[in-house]
């Protein structure tokens, strides 16, 4: 009857429902449906297991705990079950032990402070002699030991390095490595146990001990000096691996224990490295594995790349490194893809130390242009260019404009860039060099650097022999293809410079072209109408019209016209432009064939040019603040009266000279500037692996407060660096504006700087703190670096 009213509600007992096996528990989380079923069942269960855990039941400890490690791992929180971590790692019975370092590894890391609680307990299991528990005490500290751990128990470990047992040396070496990795200072602590354990038969031990000895070796110069000794040992362990083999159980496709050899061969590069007498000692080992490791499958394979990264590392003889050139020529005939990709890249890095024997494998690099694979043509491209020389320019750059054609559109912009400073690096004539670039611009004028148009026009000025035959290449391919920006801007430029020389029809070096001065202006107003000019297009072909109202003997008129639509053009750069030529018809026609003349050639000046420009300029103002003796109100009178003609208050100053060329001369009378102040001495910022960075400071007179820095990154590596960022950061007293880079690839060997300017305005003149961050790809890898500029000129807040 009791029962009865009970399971009735009339009595106030509840029926408890009972915890879940872990078994149950995956089942039951596995049938949910829902989300929200699996939510509901793990609740439940954390529920029962907090309750357990309250309850303190000794027995049932470690069944709880690894249902809470499941529900962990399916990314539920846990946090609740350290603590009993470390109650079961405390216990003397192996299987709480089991499962409360198990939860340590997967609960516990470097950012609770509970993890330090259990250092006793580790020290207490690793002095016992039970290998099952120094294994577990030994796991647990190489997965989340810190380093105040690490300083604790290094003695420990360093004690079990040497006992007999192979189970817990092999876990004591790697929990060795885990310690130098956290703090590199506990290096001479195994510096003494490691002689002695290259000397073991087991394979594990022996794995890790070499994995040890290379992190010793990376961390420590001593380690490395150290451990030089011991390169004619390893070399005998390897040579007895390659000829009689390891053990059957650990080889991998007819390959004797290749994990090993590729460790092995890892700690031989770093001994090797800058150091003549190791190297020797390694060269005739390094040929060996060369020549007689299968290549049939990946493992082979996988062997001979870390022994051409040796080759390549050390001081090997010559002979030993075009070997190494050849294997990575074989792997680019490969069929699997990521051996192809590691050649090109590797190729990529010896490009500069071995150039002439990866030119021998030029026509395999080209080939893998064409791969589908877009990482395999993007490394081949960078190759390609790399490979570029003045003795093949012609062939690489004819093979590079046909992929130009075909490539996929994330690879134009580095390929046309690429083409250009080919070009401009090693063209054998100028013609040659303009064919190029037309080409690039005709097939991928969109893609193009932003100096592209810039340095074409600088070329054809240059070339004076070859102004009708590139007016008229430029006018043929502008008719047929106006899409091109780039392009168009080039062949307007030129148009309005030598329109005059198109007209006349001789030019032996292309076909006869008889061009009517209509056709030319119907073309550059085509230019103007088009809907995919952009505004800068528009500039060029109206002044290109401008000018050929002084090169043409008519047309005169239609230009004129043309010129006053835009003088309402939306565009603020086209509406003053236009504005400005319709002055120049209106009220100084006179003056417009002297103003429209050609450009004169400006060459391309280094630091002693500008520097010799700027002395003259200098001078210039000096004795122009001599003669003068009229007040700068005056002048200025003068120049408004030249643009907009006579007032009633203002006289215009009598002329001194009457022809329109002494006019022109007033016009750019204008007062001397005062002579500028002190310079700041530039300075070196950063450098690496060719990339430089150094940055150039002006404050304006105007504005004390305000400081100009010019970063510029050059170059003289033999690979482009791409994709660069620069970024900077100033403190919160300060304030920081970035402009737009001049571009964001550097060019190799010297190669146009990229440019940007940073305006930081300093109210308080606080000395200045500058971070910068640098993104960028070089050699085929993604780099950033972060760093602090602390030696900036006091001169740049004072």
């Amino acid at each position: 009857m009791f029962k009865a009213l009970s399971i009735s509600g009339l009595c106030p007992f509840r029926m408890v429902v009972p915890s879940l096996k872990l078994q149950d528990l995956i089942e039951e989380i596995r049938g949910a449906k829902t989300q929200a079923q699996e939510r509901e069942v793990i609740q439940k269960e954390c529920a029962h297991i907090r309750a357990s855990f309250r309850d303190g039941d000794p027995l049932d400890r470690h069944r709880q705990l690894a249902k809470l490690l499941y529900v962990h791992m399916l990314g539920y929180p846990a946090h609740f079950g350290q603590m009993e971590c470390l109650k079961l790692i405390a216990s003397s019975r192996f299987t709480d032990k089991r499962v409360g370092y198990l939860g340590a590894m997967l609960l516990l890391d470097e950012r609770q402070d509970a993890h330090l609680l259990i250092t006793n307990s580790i020290k207490n299991d690793l002095s016992q002699g039970i290998q099952a528990v120094q294994g577990l005490a030994l796991c647990t500290l190489s997965t989340m030991g810190s380093a105040e751990m690490c300083r604790d128990l290094a003695t420990e470990v360093e004690k079990l390095l040497l006992l007999p047992s192979s189970y817990v040396r092999k876990k004591a070496i790697l929990t060795a490595v885990h310690m130098i990795r956290k703090v590199p200072e506990l290096s001479n602590i195994f510096l003494p146990p490691c002689a002695q354990l290259l000397h073991e038969r087991h394979h594990g031990i022996l794995l890790g001990t070499v994995t040890l000895i290379t992190e010793l070796c990376e961390r420590s110069p001593a380690a490395l000096k150290h451990f030089r000794k011991v390169v004619p040992q390893l070399v005998q362990i390897l040579r007895t691996l390659v000829t009689t083999g390891y053990s059957t159980e650990h080889s991998i496709s007819g390959v004797s224990d290749p994990f090993l050899q590729v460790q092995i061969l890892r700690l031989l590069r770093i001994l090797g490295r800058n150091h003549e007498e190791s190297s020797e000692t390694m060269n005739d080992l390094l040929a060996q594995v060369a020549t007689n490791t299968d290549t049939s499958r990946n493992a082979g394979n996988a062997v001979l790349f870390e022994t051409v990264l040796t080759i390549m590392d050390i001081r090997s003889v010559p002979g030993l490194r075009v070997l190494a050139v050849n294997i990575l020529g074989r792997f680019l005939l490969n069929n699997d893809k990521n051996i192809r990709y590691v050649a090109l890249t590797s190729l990529l890095r010896m490009v500069q130390s071995d150039h002439s024997a990866v030119q021998r494998h030029r026509p395999t690099v080209v080939e893998c242009l064409r791969d589908p694979d877009a990482s395999l043509s993007r490394r081949a491209l960078e190759l390609s260019l790399a490979l570029v020389n003045s003795s093949n320019v012609r062939a690489m750059t004819q093979e590079l404009q046909s992929f130009l054609e075909s490539c996929p559109p994330d690879l134009r912009a580095d390929c046309a860039s690429g083409i250009l400073l080919a070009a401009e690096r090693f063209a054998p004539t100028k013609r040659w060099h303009i064919d190029t670039i037309l080409r690039v611009l005709t097939t991928a004028g969109t893609y193009v650097r932003d100096d592209a148009v810039a340095n074409l026009t600088q070329l054809i000025a240059g070339a004076q022999e070859l102004h009708a035959y590139s007016v008229r290449c430029l006018y043929s391919a502008l008719a047929e293809d106006i899409s091109q920006q780039p392009l168009v801007q080039v062949a307007a430029w030129c148009i309005g410079e030598y329109g005059d020389l198109l007209l006349e029809g001789s030019c032996e070096e292309t076909e006869p072209l008889q061009v009517e001065e209509e056709e030319v202006l119907a073309l550059l107003e085509k230019v103007l109408q088009s809907h995919m000019s952009l505004p800068a297009t528009r500039g060029y072909a109206l002044t290109a019209l401008m000018k050929l109202s002084t090169r043409l003997r008519g047309g005169s008129d239609r230009i004129r016209q043309v010129v006053s639509i835009f003088g309402s053009c939306l565009d603020v750069e086209l509406q003053q432009r236009a504005v400005e030529y319709n002055t120049l018809f209106r009220k100084y026609d006179h003056m417009r064939a002297a103003i429209l003349e050609k450009m004169p050639l400006v060459e391309r000046g280094g630091p002693q040019v500008d520097g010799e420009a700027e002395e003259s300029k200098e001078t210039q103002c000096s004795e122009t603040a001599l003669v003068s003796t009229e007040s700068q109100a005056s002048k200025l009178l003068d120049l408004l009266d030249l643009l907009d003609g006579t007032t009633e208050d203002a006289q215009p100053s009598p002329s001194l000279d009457p022809s329109p060329r002494g006019t022109l001369v007033h016009l750019l009378d204008l007062p001397c500037a005062p002579p500028p102040p002190p310079s700041i001495p530039d300075l070196r910022a950063f450098e690496r692996e060719g990339l430089q960075l150094s940055l150039s400071f002006v404050r304006p007179p105007g504005t004390p407060a305000l400081l100009l820095i010019t970063v510029t990154a050059t170059n003289t590596s033999g690979a482009d660096v791409t994709h660069f960022i620069c970024q900077a950061a100033v403190p919160k007293s300060f304030q920081l504006q970035l402009q737009a880079p001049s571009g964001n690839t550097v060019p190799a060997q010297g190669g146009l700087p990229v440019t940007q300017l940073l305006r930081i305005l300093n109210p308080n003149k606080a000395p200045l703190r500058l971070k910068l961050r640098l993104t960028y790809n070089h050699f085929g890898r993604s780099v950033q670096e972060i760093f602090e500029v602390n030696n900036l000129p006091v001169e740049t807040w004072q």
